[in-house]
């Protein structure tokens, strides 16, 4: 099969850590795109997640709570150590 040449643009850092990386598993840059490319084409996906971490709901309440403790901490009972909050425990 022919190939084609393809230009594409990445940050510099990104492409040297990508060689250094592939080069450990026997792969230049080129035969590591292709590999990608084949995968997506046979799976009819990107071949792994993509995907945003979102926090969960505990987690933005505990955000929103300290967003408030930072408003008013005279509201919110402080500790000088861990050991006086053992202490209390």
């Amino acid at each position: 099969m022919a190939k084609v040449s393809t230009n594409i643009s990445i940050d510099p850092q990104l492409k040297e850590q990508s060689i250094a990386l592939f080069s450990q598993f026997g792969l230049d840059l080129s035969t590591a795109i292709s590999l990608f490319l084949q995968q997506s084409v046979r799976e009819q996906r990107i071949p792994f997640e993509i995907r945003i971490d979102i926090p969960n709901a505990a987690t933005r309440a505990a955000f929103a709570e300290l967003g408030e403790m930072k408003k008013d901490k005279k509201k919110y009972k402080r500790h000088s150590s861990f050991a006086e909050i053992l202490e209390e425990v």
